[in-house]
């Protein structure tokens, strides 16, 4: 019982930077969770990071098709803690995303519901 409360505080005390936030999750010598891609897309006391990430299928001892998820974390203590995730399951949704933010950005100017188009700098 000891030992498992070390292991969750060291993989909290790893999340002192966004740089080392990680998706990558190990289960018995397993890399269930393999992440591929990373892209911090801000920083600060809340972070926002995007994944691009496997999981492993265990009855076909292989890794499925690539996601994405969305990830923001709040920095307390000194270390990220995550607060909400948002995956994106495969291709067709993504491009969906991906053309109806293009449209509103060109329909809108590139500033939506009185925003800036600054406000989201990495």
């Amino acid at each position: 019982m000891v030992e498992e409360k070390v292991d969750v505080v060291e993989k909290i005390n790893r999340n002192e930077t966004v740089e080392a936030i990680s998706v990558n999750y190990e289960e018995n010598g397993i890399l269930l969770v393999k992440e591929i891609k990373k892209e911090i897309l801000s920083r600060g006391a809340w972070a926002t990071v995007m994944f691009l990430y496997q999981e492993y299928d265990r009855a076909n001892s292989s890794y499925k098709p690539p996601k994405i998820s969305l990830r923001r974390y709040q920095k307390k203590n000194g270390n990220y803690i995550q607060r909400s995730k948002f995956s994106i399951s495969g291709e067709k949704q993504a491009g969906l995303i991906s053309q109806k933010i293009s449209d509103w950005y060109r329909e809108f100017g590139g500033v939506v519901a009185g925003g800036s188009s600054d406000d989201a700098e990495a």
